[in-house]
């Protein structure tokens, strides 16, 4: 190996080693936490106006009554879930929640600090005071939009994973935990910084002395997810190529090295739900009739970008054009000159990358050691509608498998909607099983 690839193997795990490093800095400020918020609501002339006077409580707790800013704080003894209520009784007269069913809230305190809830507030008539069809315009719109910012995410994910079958041959189970490992990266640089597992560091600038903004931390993260990729090829699959392990014998490695990750990243960084120290809650804003946060907003920008530059690059690099006549036929591809191992690096980088980056927004909400096993079917069921090892093919894919999982609420419980993607599996698997921009093939 390299000497630069020895450095990206010490440098990867030594950052997962300081995550459980960092674990006992977050322990100190656990005595100080609580679920903090504001209540407002835009009164008839189109101010905002705090609303004063209104009484929360959490069960076996306490309570907080909110201020003349409209502001409250209930103090909670540490980290976990707490049931917040609020008493629509002592609301302002004419000011009603947006969403009647949404009194009670669930707070997930994490060892960061305090955890911000929202109850939208509504002035007179409007919200969802009076019924809305469950087929109303604005519903399927908010759905469509949340279905798309969903396929996105899952796009940068299933690409990677597309690219490598195409190239390689191999069904990568252990591709979940490249998702995981960009959320828990980005972390890790937001909270901490490489001082955490070099303290030797904590006189220098973030983030070798401390942790940096959740942008700067998304970089770091998607970098570190092209280290852990190559790690993966370098180590384990490059071997077992060179050695004439079957596809199928790789496959069950990948599902193995699966559940070594996962239960590598729950020892060092616990099973305890976490959040980013930026941009962890955020009141949506509303425009054309829809509902979307800047940080959303900002992250489906960002990966209209990627999955801009990604398909340019296929296609008018030197490199793309390499990785794609690899994944239309390696012999050929090898007879005419080009590296096919190389090019397979390559892909498990960027592959690497795309996912740690979509990791690190499906993070947005939670932060968990299972994140990417929870998303793994939606991604498999993408590329394998959209076509295996077909990049273009992923993508549209995971567009139709996020707007498909989403409208599905307009017919079943919400807690269900994952299911619609296995069902697209079957079905794409029992109609087209080439995918929709796959080829047919003869097997045997």
């Amino acid at each position: 190996m390299p000497k630069w690839g020895r450095r990206a193997v010490i440098a990867a795990f030594g950052a997962l080693l300081g995550l459980g490093a960092g674990a006992p800095a977050m322990a100190q400020v656990s005595d100080d936490l609580g679920v903090i918020g504001q209540l407002q609501y835009t009164d008839a002339t189109g101010t905002k106006v705090p609303a004063v006077g209104v009484d929360l409580s959490i069960d076996d707790v306490g309570g907080a009554t909110t201020d003349s800013d409209g502001s409250f704080r209930i103090p909670v003894p540490g980290p976990g879930e707490y049931t917040i209520r609020l008493d629509v009784a002592t609301l302002p007269e004419g000011v009603a929640l947006n969403d009647p069913e949404r009194a009670t809230l669930q707070a997930k305190v994490s060892q960061n600090g305090d955890q911000r809830v929202i109850f939208p507030l509504v002035f007179g008539e409007g919200g969802n005071q009076t019924t809305e069809s469950n087929f109303s315009i604005r519903r399927i719109s908010q759905l469509t939009l949340e279905g798309v910012k969903l396929g996105l995410y899952l796009a940068m994910a299933a690409i990677g994973l597309s690219l490598i079958f195409g190239t390689t041959g191999l069904v990568n189970f252990a591709h979940a935990e490249l998702i995981t490992w960009g959320t828990l990266m980005a972390y890790y640089f937001n909270i901490y910084g490489l001082v955490a597992t070099f303290g030797f560091l904590s006189v220098l600038p973030p983030p070798f002395g401390g942790g940096v903004n959740f942008i700067f931390a998304t970089l770091l993260a998607t970098i570190m997810g092209g280290v852990l990729g190559y790690v993966l090829n370098r180590v384990v699959f490059r071997t077992a190529r060179s050695a004439g392990v079957s596809l199928l014998a790789q496959m069950v490695m990948t599902i193995g090295l699966s559940i070594f990750l996962r239960y590598v990243f729950v020892y060092f960084f616990g099973s305890r739900y976490r959040v980013y120290a930026d941009y962890a809650s955020q009141r949506a804003n509303e425009f054309w009739g829809v509902e979307l946060t800047s940080r959303d907003a900002a992250a489906m920008v960002v990966s209209i970008i990627i999955l801009v530059a990604v398909g340019l690059g296929l296609t008018r690099t030197r490199t793309g054009r390499a990785m794609r006549a690899v994944s239309d036929n390696r012999d050929l591809a090898e007879s005419s000159g080009i590296d096919v191992e190389r090019v397979i690096s390559q892909v498990w980088i960027y592959g690497g990358a795309l996912a740690a980056l979509s990791g690190t927004f499906f993070g947005f909400d939670t932060v968990k050691w299972d994140l990417g096993t929870r998303i793994l079917l939606l991604v498999f069921a993408a590329i394998t509608l959209g076509g295996l090892g077909t990049a273009f093919g992923a993508l549209v894919g995971a567009l139709i498998v996020g707007v498909a999982i989403n409208w599905s609420t307009l017919f079943i419980d919400t807690e269900l909607k994952n299911m619609t993607a296995l069902i697209v599996l079957i079905l794409a698997l029992l109609l087209r099983p080439q995918g929709i921009l796959g080829k047919k093939q003869r097997i045997g």
